[in-house]
């Protein structure tokens, strides 16, 4: 037997709920869960970015998220290879390496300096260094390793990496659970790139590391990050008077400047006047 249909009055029909009734927007405004997902252009990226903390307060802040970004590329430039990149990650690397979770490191220009490693609390049993001659062979296993999604962090020098080789690896990078980084030379910097974030570093004179954001996602980071580096094997051996070479050097600077000063004159006043002859 069919059932029938009854159908409710105007007056029988349940009432909305509560706080959709009360839902009141103006003009221009989002609700709130739409707001939260919403990323602007002038703010940070969203601060539930799965990260890895840099070690360096300073840095965090400038991140989008506080840390390294997973899930992301990260382009780390500098002048000269394997000199200052494994001072900026290795906090981060540390971090890692106490989670038991492993490094990978790919096609580095020089052997990593397993001493120093350890100084800085790296084990070299969680370090995996794979041997990649030509910049394909780099460029392959660095997607692999990318996919594969089993490292915490992986670092592969890719200096003559172009820009749809890097937007493609973007693209993998995004189903990555962990950071990843490519070392890249300085003159990178002029060249279009996939990857969200770009940082060149170079050294300074007070054992510290002069960090500049170059992209990231929000607005344009202006000056330089002064970062405090000093290898965690020779700080025991570094005297206060020492760790700070800029105000040594400023000290020297005016002492040089006077003893030149008057070398100078010295020898412009030193010398015996000279004896003219009478003229005939």
């Amino acid at each position: 037997m069919a059932a029938l249909l009854e159908w409710a009055d105007d007056d029988d029909a349940p009432a909305p709920p509560p706080l959709l009734s009360k839902l009141v927007l103006r003009s221009g405004e989002l609700p709130a869960s739409v707001e939260a997902a919403l990323w602007r252009g002038d703010q940070l990226g969203s601060p539930v970015t799965q990260v890895v903390a840099t070690g360096y307060p300073s840095l965090d802040g400038e991140l989008p998220g506080g840390g390294w970004p997973a899930r992301s590329l990260t382009e780390v430039l500098q002048a000269q290879p394997t000199v200052l990149e494994w001072r900026l990650l290795a906090p981060a690397m540390r971090q890692v390496v106490e989670k038991r979770e492993d490094i990978v490191i790919i096609g580095p220009p020089k052997a990593p300096h397993l001493p120093g490693l350890r100084d800085e609390g790296i084990d070299e049993r969680r370090l995996v260094w794979i041997q990649a001659s030509t910049p394909a062979e780099r460029l392959w296993v660095t997607e692999q390793l990318v996919k594969a999604n089993a490292a915490g962090i992986v670092v592969s020098w890719l200096p003559q990496a172009r820009q749809e080789q890097i937007r493609r690896l973007q693209v993998c990078a995004q189903s990555c659970d962990s950071p990843v980084f490519l070392c890249r030379p300085a003159a990178a910097e002029h060249e279009p790139s996939a990857a969200p974030l770009r940082v060149q570093v170079s050294l300074g004179v007070d054992w510290e590391l002069r960090v500049h954001l170059l992209k990231r996602k929000g607005g344009v980071h202006d000056g330089v990050l002064h970062l405090p580096s000093i290898p965690r094997g020779l700080a025991p051996l570094i005297t206060p008077r020492l760790s700070k070479p800029s105000v040594l050097l400023a000290a020297r600077k005016p002492r040089a400047t006077a003893a030149e000063t008057s070398h100078v004159l010295g020898s412009a006043t030193s010398r015996p006047p000279a004896h003219r002859l009478p003229a005939h």
